[in-house]
């Protein structure tokens, strides 16, 4: 492992949110009503309250009991549906947020001054040939809110789908601004004049909420990759993931319905962009384990970059392409590594702007408008927030550019196109970058 400063590689137990959170849990067998299916083939899934369909794959998740489930003679095999639950990590729940008439704090220009990942792979550069025009990008997270000012023109409200059993839209539920995060670095297209840009801005993004309130089931996922492969998404972005899974028993299931997902997704020409997880944990190295679903078949498992000391003195800065503390690696587990923020966690309440070295991007905070004291209203507003969640999303831009230069490529063109124009920067190992660090340019 390379010298990264003073930065010290946090080993987490458990299972964890890898895209999301550090700290995060997955509970197997928790909807004992609620199932993902294996079929035997086209057969009818009569008598099953069949959730999502999953049209393209042998599988369905359905509500049943598993009496009911074992007499049907249309089912190969099932498991339980498994529930993810989500945790912000420290350094995210820390970093400040701010309203556009805060801006002035940043001389006006909060995406100019503030947007490190963006310059260094030089997207501004890269605009002058494509800002992916003609391509369809889907986020599959906690849902993206449709009135924040740099994301309402390329979001499409049309396509855009809640998957779980909330009962809501696709627009974030409670204060979760995850997923709005994410969208903002794939497209935000600067609308509110003062904001942020994104990497593919004229994109067209497509919300696929698979959270609700803090957590998510694998089921939703799973139907929410299927249903964003069937709209024609050339990229889907998962800011998300478990870990470890085990192989064995019902994990070899998981995996199977997975990797035949993934498989049908790659088939069909859409890319999955996929966060490596926060974990700082050796995936090459970690025994008879899986960190899903970034592990499954066709990924671009992604890990974690970034800057110590943007725009403040730390003392002993890191480049931008340095190895982030929280990033999961390892050589055969990791496609990209790419701009996902990092953090001294020294110089967390010392008054500096260590957040300065986190992601900068759209966000929303809740305000008070009825003057009950209860936060009723989502505000659009920027912020900042470090994970593989976001070095995900700076691949997945960046194959939207490359889909839109090269219309004619399938989805292992456009993944060969990243990883023949990256390169394993001097000084840092090939686990934490599997091909190299992100080259948006050069993949033109």
């Amino acid at each position: 492992m390379p010298d990264v400063n003073r930065r010290t590689f946090l080993t987490v137990s458990g299972a964890v949110l890898g895209g999301i959170a550090t700290g995060a849990t997955v509970t197997a067998a928790t909807r004992t009503d609620r199932f993902i299916v294996q079929t035997k083939g086209k057969g009818k899934l009569r008598g099953l309250d069949v959730v999502h369909e999953m049209p393209g794959v042998n599988f369905a998740v359905v509500e049943a009991s598993e009496n009911e489930l074992r007499r049907s003679k249309a089912v190969k095999a099932f498991e339980p549906d498994v529930e993810i639950t989500l945790n912000e990590p420290e350094t995210n729940a820390q970093a400040p947020t701010f309203d556009p008439s805060d801006a002035s704090d940043y001389e006006g220009l909060p995406g100019d001054f503030l947007q490190w990942d963006k310059a260094d792979l030089n997207v501004p550069e890269a605009h002058e040939t494509t800002e992916g025009e003609g391509t369809r990008v889907s986020v599959i997270d906690s849902g993206v809110l449709e009135t924040h000012p740099d994301l309402a023109g390329p979001l499409n409200l049309d396509l855009s789908r809640n998957f779980t059993d909330d009962g809501g839209d696709h627009n974030p539920v409670g204060g979760d601004d995850h997923g709005t995060h994410v969208a903002g670095i794939v497209a935000a297209d600067n609308g509110g004049g003062i904001g942020v840009n994104g990497t593919a801005p004229k994109t067209d993004l497509v919300d696929c909420r698979v959270f609700s309130g803090p957590t998510a089931s694998f089921a939703d996922i799973l139907a929410a990759i299927v249903y964003s492969v069937n709209v024609g998404a050339d990229v889907a972005n998962l800011s998300l993931g478990a870990y470890p899974v085990p192989r064995q028993g019902q994990g070899s299931f998981y995996g199977k319905v997975l990797n035949s997902t993934m498989t049908y997704a790659n088939k069909e020409g859409t890319l999955l962009a996929i966060a490596a997880g926060n974990d700082s944990a050796d995936l090459q190295h970690d025994g008879n384990l899986v960190s899903l679903p970034n592990e499954g078949a066709q990924a671009v498992s992604v890990a974690a970059t970034g800057p110590i000391g943007y725009g403040w003195d730390a003392g002993d800065e890191s480049p931008p392409e340095s190895p982030a503390f929280y990033t999961n690696y390892g050589t055969n587990a990791i496609t990209l590594g790419a701009p996902g923020g990092d953090a001294d966690l020294d110089a967390i309440g010392t008054g500096v702007p260590w957040f300065n070295d986190l992601v900068f991007n759209t966000v929303f905070t809740y305000e008070d408008t009825d003057g009950d004291d209860e936060p009723d209203t989502q505000v659009p507003g920027y912020g900042w927030k470090a994970g593989t969640s976001m070095a995900a999303p700076n691949v997945a831009g960046a194959a939207a550019l490359v889909k839109s230069a090269n219309p004619n490529y399938n989805a292992n063109q456009v993944e060969s196109a990243l990883k023949r124009a990256a390169d394993v920067p001097s000084g840092y190992g090939k686990e934490f970058y599997g091909s190299g660090y992100l080259n948006v340019l050069d993949a033109l």
